[in-house]
């Protein structure tokens, strides 16, 4: 049974900089391609960024491209993200999400989520 448990959201002022964590429990982490999404009220939910199953390659969402860096760590079996120069846009739940690399670039999650952690940027 596959469960994520995502941590670190909280309050942050533009500008600054914040990270997240994401703890996988059970099989396959080290097989498998990771992504964040965000879901901001009113709006749909959005990926963020996803990184494959090595670590080596990662793609992102054009509004936070050099600000935000996803990493993972699999001897831990967890996901980080970490965002910079955060802006007050970047306001949403944020949610780990374990599917497959060729679905993420399709923007198709899988289909395992974590219950989402809260950021809210303020100006």
């Amino acid at each position: 049974q596959v469960q994520l448990v995502e941590s670190g959201g909280g309050l942050v002022q533009a500008g600054g900089s914040h990270s997240l964590s994401c703890i996988y429990s059970g099989s396959d982490f080290s097989h498998s391609a990771m992504a964040w999404y965000r879901q901001a009220p009113g709006k749909q939910r959005e990926l963020v960024a996803y990184i494959s199953n090595h670590g080596i390659t990662d793609d992102y969402v054009d509004s936070v491209k050099g600000r935000f860096t996803i990493a993972r760590d699999n001897a831990k079996n967890t996901l980080y993200l970490q965002m910079n120069s955060l802006k007050v846009e970047d306001t949403a739940v944020y949610y780990c999400n374990r599917g497959r690399w060729g679905d993420y670039r399709k923007n198709r999650p899988g289909n395992y989520w974590g219950q989402g952690t809260q950021v809210t940027v303020f100006s």
